[in-house]
């Protein structure tokens, strides 16, 4: 916890810990907005791959955040998506969101926050690591981790009784304010330049430099490809089939879906700063693999649930597998590379996070005929069974 005293540091953790309670509010009101409007969970699973559409375009992103200072470069994401965010105020101000075929319009616009977000990860990943000592870059991934996490809690629960109680445009409004705020602590960051070693080539060739650089590490590559696996598998349950649950199984409104969400965001803090506590972390390939398999058992045990606070404890378990998750892949994989390529290593793993778009398509569609319960036993074990075969291709990443 002492690197949130360092100046740089402590403005990229609010930055970004700004920036992604504004995108968990977003999150949470698209997803019961899009629900209640269409009462489609299929509909509710494509406006989450929407969100995600451009990623395959990240590892672009990821190059040039190699290239332009970093903090300038998050600067002007934050204030894109809060420009976007004004604009879905407008449409609802102006009674343009009223009719089911009118959710053509939230696509539109969301396809155009995905856009400015596919920049978001490999920046403050590789800002916050630029900001900090190499021994410090455990502690600084899993800080700023937490700093996904808390606004996991903050985000929805807010996100959830302003739109119980003065409709989307409330959300909307925290939405608006939380990202230009994070534009503006992401302006005032100071670092070091991390020579890049690519002023001179174009981006195509850095993009493809980058992507060489990964096939030749099997615990990056491997990091990746279970990256994809939980995006494919664990992250449609969270973000599609939940606000099924909260409305079908559970029988509860936009509040009590943002009470299980934050559960999920509590437990993603918690695992959160178990790790940052941890001064010598050892074995992360290993605790990351166990992570993931803790994740995706949570997710079996949630199908079978019908009582609200059985399921809030499921949900607090599994964000803490979840968080460990997450935090433990950009650990693994920043042991072992080299500084000038993180951008785009965090880049790829972007791309990596492209598997949401097919995972959350799929899941609504299997949800539309099977249920929420049935399609998260699936997505559970198929998460389980893609883990550990992972394992056994690649045994230096278990090891790492």
């Amino acid at each position: 916890m002492r690197i949130l005293r360092q100046r740089n540091f402590a403005l990229v953790w609010s930055a970004n810990m700004m920036g992604a309670m504004g995108n968990q509010t977003e999150a949470l009101v698209l997803g019961w907005f899009v629900l209640t409007l269409t009462d489609s969970p299929f509909l509710v699973g494509l406006i989450t791959a929407a969100r995600l559409f451009m990623n395959p375009l990240a590892v672009f992103a990821g190059a040039i955040a190699d290239r332009v200072p970093r903090n300038l470069l998050l600067a002007i994401v934050e204030f894109t998506v809060a420009a976007t965010g004004l604009l879905m105020l407008v449409l609802i101000i102006t009674d343009s969101l009223d009719e089911p075929h009118e959710v053509v319009y939230i696509f539109a616009v969301t396809l155009s926050v995905g856009l400015a977000r596919i920049f978001q990860m490999p920046t403050v990943q590789s800002l916050a690591a630029d900001t900090v000592s190499q021994d410090q870059v455990p502690s600084a991934v899993a800080l700023t981790n937490m700093g996904m996490n808390v606004p996991l809690i903050l985000g929805p629960l807010a996100g959830g009784v302003l739109f119980e109680r003065y409709g989307p445009q409330g959300a909307y409004m925290l939405v608006l304010s939380l990202h230009t705020m994070a534009g503006i602590c992401a302006l005032f960051v100071s670092t070091v330049r991390v020579k890049s070693g690519v002023s001179d080539t174009s981006v195509w060739s850095t993009v493809v430099e980058g992507l060489k650089y990964v096939k030749k590490q099997e615990v990056i590559w491997a990091a990746l490809v279970l990256a994809a696996i939980i995006n494919l598998t664990g992250f449609p349950f969270h973000f599609t089939l939940l606000p099924v649950f909260a409305r079908d199984v559970l029988g509860t409104g936009a509040a009590g879906l943002g009470v299980l969400t934050a559960a999920f965001g509590l437990g993603g803090l918690l695992g959160s700063l178990w790790l940052a506590s941890i001064r010598d972390l050892k074995r992360t390939g290993l605790l990351l693999i166990i992570s993931v398999l803790v994740w995706h058992a949570t997710m079996i045990g949630f199908a079978v649930s019908r009582n609200f606070m059985t399921s809030f404890g499921i949900l607090l378990l599994s964000g803490m597998a979840f968080s460990a998750s997450i935090a433990l892949i950009v650990t693994v994989m920043f042991k072992v590379a080299l500084p000038e390529y993180r951008g785009r290593i965090m880049g790829v793993r972007v791309l990596a996070i492209s598997a949401h778009t097919l995972g959350s398509v799929n899941t609504g569609w299997i949800a539309g005929l099977l249920g929420a319960p049935i399609t998260a036993v699936i997505n559970g074990v198929s998460g389980i069974v893609l883990a550990l075969l992972l394992t056994l291709i690649a045994p230096k990443f278990r090891r790492a």
